[in-house]
């Protein structure tokens, strides 16, 4: 399909690759709200057959590993949010994978040019594309699907639209949503009813052996936890959250850094040449410098090593070193929300250790996913000047909580003064560095 073709509500289109790209994406518009890509594994009911078959920002990948919620990518003209489908592993029970969009804090009226892009994962070609134009207040979107037929995956235009967001839509198919709790009603009050008249005693009855007692039944199996679908964006006008309001006070929580390296680069003029070429062997490290309530400090990188310890001091662990950015690995870093009362501050950072000398022309976004509350997710703002450091996040804890502060400063080290030692002295550590390597 050509790039300037687009396909009308209700036709199909076959789907001919054994796996498949989706981009829902719409245009950049001021005030424009944010959007969400979801997918749905329906059987031939029409419905999920459970929880696990819906796949979105709060359960990013389906257990078969036929569809991944691979997150967003961010340009100066619009956002794409994306799907992956192999459609080889999808389970013979399914039948369709439902594509949908929700609104986050607006309506689809609000979001110019909504499309869903079908692209062959391995050549990239277009294989289908729906542009939505005439939604007005809906707050939820299904965009399109793919389905089986005599054996063979086709795609199909939908365009229907849900006034009820991202849970109406779910809860159609056969979700389980997490929804607060009613307050149980109140009885009305009614006049008591005289007292019965004694019963006259009855006869006594001769002893009898009582029956064995039955044995218990089985406990029941507990039942399935509802999907969450809450989540917060930290923007520059509401930068900061607490973690104890949004249910995430324990358990591990990650933070995990996705990037993109946008294809087409623009140059800063001669004066920096060549340092915004963003090249594929691109290394960002994830960092954290810890201040903890003892007043010890330290900084977990993977310079050095520095990996740190989930149950002992640190108290936070680098799961290691990635080079892809994908959303699906990406760098990550674990911090036991168990031992809040043990932390006074961190700073959650990134650094360029190879591959630019900045941070200019790259997408990225952060997550901070706690085990048992709402995610956290913010997206960094483009980088205007020539910095290989950024701070990301400031943690700051009262002993009983732990709020998170979105940052997204882009530091320029002074010549000869390492990243670190530039976040060090942006945030008053004051450590001693020493070079290091990894």
């Amino acid at each position: 399909m050509g790039a300037d073709m687009t396909m009308s509500k209700g036709s199909n289109v076959p789907v001919p690759a054994p796996a498949v790209r989706v981009e829902l994406g719409w245009g950049a518009a001021p005030g424009a709200p944010d959007a969400d890509a979801s997918a749905l594994l329906l059987g031939s009911s029409g419905k999920v057959r459970s929880d696990a078959d819906f796949v979105f920002y709060n359960q990013p990948a389906h257990a078969s590993g036929a569809v991944r919620h691979e997150g967003k990518q961010r340009t100066a003209t619009g956002v794409t949010d994306v799907l992956a489908v192999d459609l080889a592993r999808v389970e013979p029970a399914i039948e369709t994978v439902v594509l949908a969009a929700s609104a986050d804090g607006g309506t689809f009226g609000q979001i110019p040019g909504l499309y869903v892009r079908v692209l062959d994962a391995a050549s990239g070609a277009e294989l289908a594309r729906y542009d939505s134009a005439d939604a007005t207040v809906e707050t939820a979107f299904v965009l399109g699907e793919l389905y089986r037929r005599q054996g063979a995956w086709k795609f199909r235009a939908v365009g229907q639209g849900y006034g009820s967001g991202l849970e109406g839509l779910a809860t159609d198919y056969g979700i389980t949503v997490d929804e607060p709790q009613q307050a149980a009603p109140v009885a009305a009050s009614v006049p008591a009813a005289p007292p019965a008249p004694p019963a006259a005693p009855a006869p006594v009855a001769p002893p009898v052996t009582a029956p064995a007692p039955a044995a218990p039944p089985p406990p029941a199996a507990p039942a399935p936890e509802p999907v969450r679908l809450t989540k917060v964006t930290l923007t520059k006008d509401a930068p900061s959250v607490s973690l104890r309001k949004q249910g995430g006070t324990s358990g591990g929580m990650r933070v995990n850094l996705n990037w993109q390296v946008r294809k087409q680069f623009k140059g800063w003029g001669a004066k920096l040449g060549r340092a915004v070429a963003m090249h594929a062997d691109l290394d960002l490290d994830l960092c954290a410098l810890y201040e903890l309530a003892d007043g010890r400090k330290g900084v977990v990188q993977a310079l050095g090593n520095a990996f740190g310890a989930l149950h002992q001091p640190p108290y936070m662990l680098l799961d290691g070193d990635d080079r892809t950015g994908a959303v699906s690995s990406g760098e990550n870093l674990t911090i036991n929300l168990d031992h809040i009362k043990d932390f006074r501050r961190i700073v959650i950072f990134v650094t360029i250790y190879e591959g630019a000398r900045s941070f200019a022309d790259l997408n990225a976004t952060v997550t901070l996913q706690p085990q048992h509350g709402a995610p956290v997710e913010f997206s960094l703002d483009e980088c205007t000047v020539p910095s290989t450091v950024c701070a990301l996040a400031l943690l700051t804890s009262d002993g009983g909580d732990l709020v998170v502060q979105r940052e997204v400063r882009y530091l320029v080290p002074d010549r000869g003064v390492s990243p670190q030692r530039t976040i060090d002295h942006a945030y008053g550590w004051g450590m001693n560095w020493t070079p290091g390597r990894k």
